[in-house]
This record gives structure tokens, sequence and C-alpha cells, in this order.
């Protein structure tokens, strides 16, 4: 795939939404900062979780182009949905700006075999209803809604943050860990995260009311 002038801004923003999804913390980041440290079977959790969002993400954009593409309302009324989505994950970041929250992981614990270790990822990762709103529902709705032969540059954006961010925070968590025990670091990344969703959720209502793609 050619990325072009057209498909470039595309690209951008499945990377962008992607990205400011999955910063947040949770179990899921949690567990791969501790295999990190740990320097437990690294390479098979970063590529479990990686390889889950991947297909989820081309499961619901993939899945919501053929199946909404006919039928403008329902796909507008679902990205007014991811809108509102998007907007209460803004509200949420802001909110835990004012929360020390810190991200420790024990680096002294015995190694466990890698079959325990990726069935607590799986486990972390499938059963979790927000993996599904936001791979599926939200990156979905949004990748639906790019011009017609764009959605392909979309899901590498966004399945080129995933990647990327698993492989960051599994190799380097050794570097990031101190910085992240810092309640401060999470303040600033929460800001960061809050702002580029609220840019999002705004643009997508915007284009949704208008009834154009983004």
């Amino acid at each position: 795939m050619w990325i072009s002038a057209q498909t470039w801004p595309v690209l951008l923003t499945g990377f962008t939404l992607s990205a400011s999804l999955i910063v947040a913390i949770g179990a899921q980041n949690t567990l791969v900062l501790q295999q990190g440290i740990k320097r437990e079977h690294v390479g098979a959790v970063v590529a479990t979780c990686a390889t889950l969002d991947v297909l989820l993400m081309t499961l619901g954009v993939s899945g919501l182009a053929a199946s909404l593409g006919q039928h403008p309302a329902a796909l507008q009324a679902l990205a007014l949905g991811g809108a509102l989505l998007l907007a209460w994950y803004a509200v949420s970041a802001f909110r835990r700006m004012g929360q020390a929250e810190s991200l420790s992981a024990d680096a002294n614990t015995a190694t466990r075999p890698v079959a325990t270790v990726l069935a607590q990822t799986l486990t972390l990762s499938l059963l979790n209803p927000h993996v599904y709103l936001d791979t599926v529902v939200l990156v979905g709705a949004v990748g639906a809604r790019q011009p017609q032969g764009t959605q392909a540059a979309f899901l590498l954006g966004a399945g080129g943050a995933s990647v990327l961010w698993f492989v960051l925070l599994g190799y380097g968590a050794r570097a990031l860990a101190p910085l992240f025990a810092k309640p401060l670091a999470w303040r600033v990344l929460d800001g960061v995260v809050g702002l580029t969703m609220s840019v999002l959720a705004v643009s997508l209502a915007r284009q949704a009311l208008e009834g154009t793609p983004l």
C-alpha cells in the first residue's frame, strides 16, 4: 500500500486515535510494564497484546464498513456515539489529573511459565469491555467513516500505534518505571490524552452532523 497525500491524514488520524486510547493506565498496561521490568516473556506478552488490538481494530473497521456502508443514518448515529464516548474518556482523563496515581511492579518475584503469563494476558485483554469499546466500536466507527480506499491506511496508523506502544512499554519498562512511579508523569500524560480526545470528539461529532467523512 502506497502512502499518498490523501492517505497520510487518514493514517495520522488512526495513529492519534489509537495512541490516545491505549496509553491510559490500566490492567493490561500494568501487566506489560510488570513483565518488562521482570524481563519475563516480554516478547510473548507484547506480541499477544499488539496482535489482539490489530485484529479487533480490523474487525471493527471492516465489519462496520461492510455492514453499515449502505446505511448512512446508522453510521452517523454510531459516529455520534463514538464522539460521546471520546468526550467521556476526555473528561475521565482530566479528572484523573487530580488523582495521585503511580505505577509500580515487583521485579523480584519468581519466573512463571509462559502459558500462565499468556493466560493472564488474554484474560485481562478479552474480558475487559473497554477493549471492545475502544477497538471494535470506537476505532471501527472512525475507520468506517474514512474516504473509500483509505481504510487500510487508517488501520496501518491505528495498528502501528498499538504495536509501537506495547513494544516501547515492554522493552523500555526498566527505563520507564522510575518515571511512571511519579504521579506527576501520569497527570501530564492524562492531560495530553484528554486534550487529544477532546479534539477528536469535536471533529468526529462535527463531521457526523455534516454527513461527511472525516
